[in-house]
């Protein structure tokens, strides 16, 4: 009975995320699944505690994140990289495709991947039609940024909501993380942009006019704030780094931040502080909460240790195969019911795997992987997919399903096997 209740709880929770009826929150979707599960019996207040616990890090500092980067681009700091990357192209169509590839992949590392998705493509979209491509040029471009903007957040802390939660959830520092990860990362990017390549090859144009785009400094919009956000970005990245030396949370170097930098914007004719700070991704505080409450039913009726026991047996048989098989799971998991509820599924199944310390950190640094680059298979894998799919629809290009799910399962698979192959080398010579 009760593994029904939490099964059935989770799946409706997980319809209604998923499709949004009416337009639907995500937050109050999750609040509501919460406080069913604890009206049912499911989970029980020390498993709301202890969800608080886990993820109050996380959600906070993803806001904030996304809060400067928000900051960002209303001054022009986007649009003002993007044309550099394109002038730096030369008129070359390939390089203009592999910068465009790196620019997402930095934007993604120190903004989050809903920030390279979400921000990065409209100013991609735009410079496609100031250079006149046509349709089929523009949407391979496009489904790179896309693509690059999952794949690629890898190497930070920050640099995706599934990372924050499990470095919160495992204990994994800030400067561990990166040393770690920084590495798997540029792999991923090399096997993604030639996976993309392969793929959209044909369509690039071999020769482009960047005698059309604008001067970079057209873009930015209020000088003042742009340089003060280099400073501000050159101590965060600092306080980053201290956080594991202080052992303080993530958020407060982030929140700080973007405190300081929503102070210098106040009064800029640029940025309109109180639209930035009403479009900031509040719903997420309430969604990751209502969400974990809901994933900690599944583990309060014994699924998690169902799961435990397969990644048990994975880990029995090397720390590659426990890698590459705790990777797959993670992605398909994400792939089918979206990455944020995977990634806490997950966690809890590896925190009762049996086995060495090592295994353990291994298998939740393969974790972060399936559930940052899964998601790439399906539409549904990410609300950042979804919202991404959304904003290209306003703009007039539609994807279907349909096609993205052929692009996606043949692009992800193999830049999936060989990232979690790169993590199992990288951990093998670091230790």
């Amino acid at each position: 009975m009760a593994i029904g209740l939490a099964v059935g709880l989770f799946v409706v929770v997980l319809v209604l995320i998923i499709t949004q009826p009416r337009g639907l929150s995500i937050g109050w979707t999750a609040l509501g699944g919460g406080i069913l599960a604890l009206a049912l019996g499911i989970v029980t207040w020390a498993n709301v505690g202890a969800v608080v616990d886990i993820v109050w890090d996380a959600t906070l500092t993803f806001v904030a994140v996304i809060l400067i980067s928000l900051v960002l681009d209303a001054v022009g700091f986007f649009e003002w990289s993007a044309l550099h990357m394109a002038r730096l192209s030369r008129g070359h169509g390939i390089r203009l495709f592999l910068l465009l590839g790196i620019l997402g992949a930095l934007v993604a590392m120190f903004f989050a991947n809903d920030g390279a998705a979400l921000i990065l493509t409209p100013i991609v979209y735009e410079q496609t039609k100031a250079l006149k491509l046509d349709p089929k040029a523009t949407l391979g471009l496009i489904m790179a940024s896309g693509f690059i903007a999952d794949t690629t957040s890898l190497p930070l802390v920050v640099s995706n909501l599934v990372n924050i939660v499990s470095a919160d959830f495992f204990h994994l520092g800030f400067a561990s993380f990166a040393w770690r990860m920084v590495p798997v990362d540029v792999v991923s990017l090399a096997a993604s942009l030639g996976a993309l390549y392969a793929v959209y090859h044909r369509t690039l144009p071999r020769r482009i006019d960047v005698a059309t785009l604008p001067e970079p400094r057209s873009a930015i919009r209020d000088p003042r704030v742009f340089k003060a956000t280099w400073v501000i970005l050159g101590l965060l990245l600092m306080g980053y780094f201290a956080s594991q030396l202080l052992h303080w949370p993530v958020s407060v170097f982030a929140g700080t931040a973007a405190i300081a930098l929503l102070l210098i914007a106040h009064r800029s004719p640029a940025v309109d502080v109180f639209r930035v700070v009403r479009n900031a991704p509040w719903k997420i505080v309430v969604f990751s909460i209502g969400m974990y409450v809901v994933v900690f039913g599944l583990r309060n009726v014994g699924l998690t240790h169902l799961l435990s026991d397969v990644l048990t047996t994975m880990a029995a048989h090397g720390t590659l195969f426990g890698i590459i098989g705790t990777g797959v799971v993670a992605a398909v998991l994400s792939s089918i019911m979206n990455n944020m509820p995977s990634v806490m599924i997950n966690a809890l199944a590896i925190h009762d795997v049996i086995g060495p310390a090592a295994i353990h950190t291994a298998m939740a640094y393969a974790n972060v992987v399936g559930c940052d680059l899964g998601p790439k298979i399906t539409p549904i894998g990410s609300l950042a997919t979804l919202l991404w799919l959304h904003v290209l629809e306003r703009r007039g290009i539609r994807i279907s399903w349909g096609y993205y799910f052929r692009v996606g399962i043949l692009m992800t698979v193999p830049v999936l096997l060989i990232t979690l192959a790169a993590l199992w080398g990288w951990s093998t010579v670091i230790g």
